[in-house]
């Protein structure tokens, strides 16, 4: 396929600004905002948008994140493209609608700025707000920097407008590591985000007045078991769905992102460590000094945390002595929910040991120290000693 060629504007902007730009580009009919401390200024960029005649959009400023996603699923359903953003309490919030929108197979974009969930109270960041809602059929990729972030808004309604997904996507952005510091950011050229995404036409559009049909009914226990069904087995096909939008947006905009995971000096690696988010970045700067030392260790970077990467892990783990999965989330008594999605999809593939790192718990710094430090314990485990199943990292009153 031949790659587009024109002018791009590339820009010094924050997270939240990529965020919403990315939605400018992908031209949304209905915006549903609420405020809420690190997403606020990506609903504030929209109404700039409009404001300004940048975009032809509906602007819904309603009375809750609840009411945010009741607006965009009933005006999804008419079918046209819907766009809001949230974090931490106001996801929470949603909790129910989620499953609406799963449910109905809404093809809703929603960047969520993760932050830490109460209590205690805490605005800056952690996965335990998006990892929770892994369950109510949203698709969810995480990432590294806020290039990514806006790509990724783009690639999203791709995905998720696919016949063969029609599933909602939540793209999560790390609180004030992303959303509130500048980077500089690829705009894109609207004629080629036109070219790569149409306008939504669905073939179902649920309330057109000219052919009426029945929402969200009630259905009794004959009909669930097919619906959750149904909704699996869209989630699987999201799976080669994105694969095929990740290479179709590298052949027009020139960034492969990898898919489902990327992966960094694995080929001969003994050892390696599993991050997603922005740690992904500081993890790599390590990687690259313990190569220069001469200790083979490698970088897989979990993107996509639905549809999990099980097919794609089993493949990247191959040859290795051992694995450390991060997470910036605790599933309490349990570990890093990744961890435990990680030995759930390697059991009886692999016999090599995989050990859970918590660790940014809060907003916490993770340093290069602390990742090295995972690593000398990964490659110690290679050579058979023995550490915890899950290593809480940098954490006062707890032994390293």
């Amino acid at each position: 396929m031949m790659q587009m060629k024109t002018q791009t504007e590339k820009k010094v902007v924050t997270g939240d600004y990529a965020a919403a730009h990315g939605a400018l580009l992908a031209r949304p009919k209905l915006i549903a905002a609420y405020p809420i401390t690190p997403q606020t200024f990506i609903v504030e960029h929209m109404s700039e948008f409009i404001a300004d005649g940048k975009l032809d959009a509906d602007y819904m400023a309603v009375e809750s994140e609840h009411s945010a996603m009741s607006a965009c699923i009933a005006a999804e359903a008419t079918g046209v493209r819907t766009y809001t953003a949230t974090s931490s309490q106001g996801l929470a919030l949603m909790h129910e609608t989620l499953f609406v929108a799963a449910g109905l197979h809404l093809p809703i974009v929603m960047p969520v700025v993760n932050r830490t969930l109460a209590a205690p109270i805490g605005i800056w960041c952690e996965h335990n707000d998006t990892m929770p809602q892994r369950d109510t059929g949203w698709l969810q990729v995480y990432c590294e920097d806020n290039q990514e972030v806006l790509d990724m808004v783009i690639q999203a309604y791709k995905i998720a407008e696919d016949e063969r997904v029609l599933l909602p996507i939540m793209v999560n952005l790390d609180a004030f590591i992303l959303s509130h510091t500048v980077e500089p950011v690829d705009l894109l050229d609207q004629k080629m985000v036109d070219a790569f995404l149409p306008p939504y036409k669905p073939k179902h559009a649920y309330l057109d007045p000219s052919d009426p049909m029945v929402v969200g009914s009630f259905a009794p226990p004959e009909y669930i078991m097919e619906a959750r069904y149904q909704t699996e087995m869209s989630m699987q096909a999201a799976r080669e769905v994105i694969g095929e939008v990740t290479e179709e947006f590298a052949d027009k905009f020139g960034r492969d992102y990898g898919g489902l995971i990327d992966t960094y000096r694995m080929d001969d690696a003994e050892v390696a460590l599993m991050t997603l988010g922005t740690v992904t970045g500081t993890a790599r700067d390590v990687v690259d000094s313990f190569r220069a030392n001469g200790k083979k260790v490698g970088l897989i970077k979990l993107r996509f945390f639905r549809p999990f990467p099980a097919r794609e892990l089993i493949e990247a783990t191959k040859g290795l002595k051992a694995l450390g999965v991060y997470d910036r989330a605790i599933s309490f008594g349990s570990g890093g929910p990744s961890w435990i999605e990680t030995r759930h999809a390697l059991y009886g593939h692999t016999d090599i040991p995989v050990t859970g790192f918590l660790a940014g718990l809060g907003g916490r710094d993770v340093t290069p120290e602390n990742v090295g430090m995972m690593f000398d314990s990964l490659l110690g485990l290679a050579k058979g000693q023995g550490m915890p199943h899950v290593s809480w990292i940098g954490t006062r009153g707890v032994e390293p």
